[in-house]
């Protein structure tokens, strides 16, 4: 395609196919690179695109116009709105300070907080089966709008000396470091692109498969240990992923 060219699809026949398609659409128009074109392709090359019938593209091409996010002009073609993608970016520097800072800055409201088994997916992290805590917080920007939800995993003993009211305010890494000092020595973080379940698109205010930044951060201390496994869930239409390295 000459024109904006959006990332293919795999289709799930058990899913509304305008609905996965329209999601697809909207990530890549969300994640394209400023001087990418504003201009989509025709009806027709994007329904052969996806392998759908043009009728089926109409109604995914409608649901992002109701969003906002295009505007279709008779005889002229469909266009991306110039501000569609406008995001904040996830920034990945390289200490523990520059972690706190990219992690504060918004209130937070505590959903709930307990004991929990380790999921499996995060067993590496806390061999043995070490008792962990749970604390789960949404955050919103100014406007009242959710912007993320996190989930940090704790080991019980120092979860116990947390405050909650501090996780109003600050991140769990600060809250670990300056509160209950806890001498921190590293944190590794991954981001990925995923697409949200039902829980984050219910806490997020988004339709279900939109596209979502699951970010992971691993806080050990100085022994070595995993203390916190933090995993953020961030608006795919909020946010970008930017990482900054200098050569040496």
């Amino acid at each position: 395609m000459n024109a904006f060219a959006p990332d293919p699809l795999t289709l799930n026949r058990r899913l509304p196919l305008w609905y996965q398609v329209s999601q697809s659409l909207r990530a890549s128009i969300l994640g394209r690179h400023a001087d990418a074109p504003l201009r989509l392709p025709t009806e027709e090359d994007l329904a052969a695109h996806y392998g759908i019938s043009v009728l089926t593209m109409r109604q995914a091409l409608k649901s992002l116009e109701e969003e906002g996010l295009i505007s279709r002009h008779r005889r002229r073609g469909t266009f991306i709105e110039p501000g569609a993608g406008r995001v904040a970016p996830v920034r990945l520097l390289g200490s523990v300070d520059a972690i706190v800072a990219q992690q504060s800055g918004q209130r937070a409201t505590l959903l709930g907080h307990g004991p929990v088994p380790v999921p499996p997916e995060l067993a590496e992290h806390f061999p043995g089966g070490a008792e962990v805590v749970a604390f789960r917080r949404l955050r919103c920007d100014e406007e009242g709008t959710p912007t993320n939800w996190a989930e940090n995993h704790v080991l019980a003993p120092l979860a116990e000396r947390v405050d909650p009211a501090d996780l109003e305010h600050w991140p769990m890494t600060k809250v670990l470091r300056d509160r209950l000092g806890v001498r921190i020595s590293r944190n590794t973080e991954t981001v990925e692109a995923r697409l949200a379940d039902p829980r984050t698109a219910e806490l997020l205010a988004v339709p279900l498969l939109s596209p979502i930044l699951h970010y992971t951060g691993v806080t050990y201390d100085e022994d070595g240990r995993v203390v916190d496994v933090a995993r953020i869930h961030y608006r795919g239409d909020r946010f970008a992923f930017s990482v900054t390295m200098e050569a040496r």
